[in-house]
């Protein structure tokens, strides 16, 4: 008895003129597990090729109107090339041949042996779908992998060098990109590069810090020095020594602390709660954040002598939606692996779901490109990702919309002076909260700020 569990649930489309052999195709493919239609021509076949794409068509050369040498011509055009399998005459052998020079992947000859049929088709399924495997993980090691951070495009490779070069200093890092860019992986690669790299790494979220607790989560505390202080703690400067600290959201740390902070960049000293002596301390200091600190030094929310000596190294994170490049190639990695842990057999993305992709401006970058994949890899139930797998923002994203999407920034048929940042962020504030219906938790999430964050800017 056949095993046909490797190609079960693929999809075949057979295109013979003669009803009667290709029914009796179909029956024999779909008792073996295969999803199969049939028409009788190629202009009927044409339409099926786009839509349903299938992952194998088997057609007789001689056919009513266009041939199958024009079916097969216009399959190798396709994105998804699907297997072809020739059916002919034993006197037109010649044409069969042909067809294998144009593509196709193998012939038969009427009259049919099905057990012969089956044969083939199992083995041209398996081919391809080895094929694919095989180019999927090859694009996947071949492309340029960088501490975790994959990237083709030129800004990408620009900001892999910059990395190079900025670990050889030991000056302190301000790391500026959108929420969702990957802020903490350029500094995990600053850290590695640097000859700290055998010292520890510590990642701290200023936003995710009470500001009543913070200057004891930094410096550390005597034992009494405040109401619950039972014990001495050191704090996270100290226990970085050596190595390297990212103080995320930099622009969330209050101003007194700020003023600490630029003591110890300066002459590397601080002093614990409730202590009489100074502590020194040897820390590379890496910030990172997604808001304007020049806006913010000129809105007195940060102070202007700790942004000069932070900017001495800035390194931009280019958002996802300028380096369309590597799209196809993050998606094909993140299918990968999210496949493989799932245990998914899946073999890329339709044209329609890739373009999707592509065209889509996703606000929040990489994080949210990640979420996007492995939710379209936990509800897809077929071979390939097709559009109704994707989240419904996507699906429902057009460019030609998307000039409207922040209420009152375009009007249809005027042209109106171009609004500030500072306009253009507030606008969009105030359309994510009338999406999530005022929910200032969600929003915040949405937007990638802390709550008081989104409560400060709605002030």
């Amino acid at each position: 008895m056949n095993d046909y569990t490797t190609i079960q649930g693929h999809k075949v489309l057979i295109v013979e003129d003669d009803e009667g052999l290709a029914r009796l195709l179909a029956d024999e493919t779909g008792d073996a597990g295969l999803h199969s239609k049939w028409v009788k021509s190629a202009e009927k076949a044409l339409p099926i090729l786009s839509d349903w794409e299938p992952d194998l068509v088997v057609s007789d050369l001689r056919l009513p109107g266009a041939d199958g040498m024009e079916l097969l011509t216009h399959t190798r055009t396709m994105h998804a090339r699907p297997g072809f399998l020739v059916i002919t005459a034993f006197g037109t052998i010649s044409q069969a041949v042909g067809a294998l020079k144009a593509g196709a992947d193998d012939f038969l000859t009427k009259p049919l042996d099905l057990d012969h049929f089956m044969h083939r088709v199992v083995r041209i399924l398996e081919t391809r779908r080895l094929r694919e495997e095989v180019n999927r993980f090859r694009q996947m090691f071949s492309v340029e992998t960088f501490h975790g951070m994959y990237g083709q495009s030129r800004s990408m490779r620009i900001l892999f060098d910059q990395i190079l070069q900025v670990a050889a200093a030991s000056g302190p890092v301000l790391i500026a990109g959108e929420s969702g860019s990957g802020k903490e992986l350029v500094a995990r690669a600053l850290h590695h590069e640097s000859g700290r790299k055998d010292s520890p790494f510590l990642a701290v979220n200023c936003a995710g810090i009470p500001e009543t607790l913070m200057e004891s989560e930094f410096f550390g505390h005597t034992a009494g020095s405040f109401t619950g202080a039972r014990k001495a703690r050191q704090g996270i400067f100290a226990e970085a020594e050596g190595g390297t600290l990212l103080l995320d959201e930099i622009a969330e740390m209050p101003l007194p602390l700020q003023a600490k902070l630029l003591r110890i960049l300066q002459d590397g000293k601080f002093r614990p709660i409730g202590s009489n002596r100074e502590q020194q301390v040897d820390v590379r200091v890496i910030a990172a954040t997604h808001q304007d600190l020049e806006e913010e030094v000129k809105n007195g929310r940060f102070r202007q002598d700790l942004f000069y000596r932070l900017e001495t190294f800035t390194l931009e994170i280019p958002p996802l939606r300028d380096r369309a490049e590597d799209i196809e190639m993050l998606a094909s990695r993140f299918l990968t692996n999210f496949a493989t842990h799932m245990g998914k057999r899946i073999n890329g993305f339709s044209d329609e779901a890739m373009a999707m992709l592509q065209q889509y401006p996703f606000p929040g970058n990489v994080r949210e490109f990640r979420n996007a994949i492995e939710r379209a890899v936990t509800f897809c139930n077929t071979d390939r990702i097709t559009i109704e797998h994707l989240p419904e923002r996507i699906r429902e994203y057009a460019p030609i919309r998307s000039k409207r999407t922040i209420p009152g920034l375009y009007r249809e048929g005027a042209v109106e002076p171009l609004p500030s940042l500072a306009e253009i962020e507030q606008r969009y504030i105030e359309y994510v909260l009338d999406q999530v219906n005022g929910n200032k938790k969600r929003a915040a999430d949405i937007l990638g700020v802390a709550r008081r964050t989104l409560y400060r800017r709605l002030a």
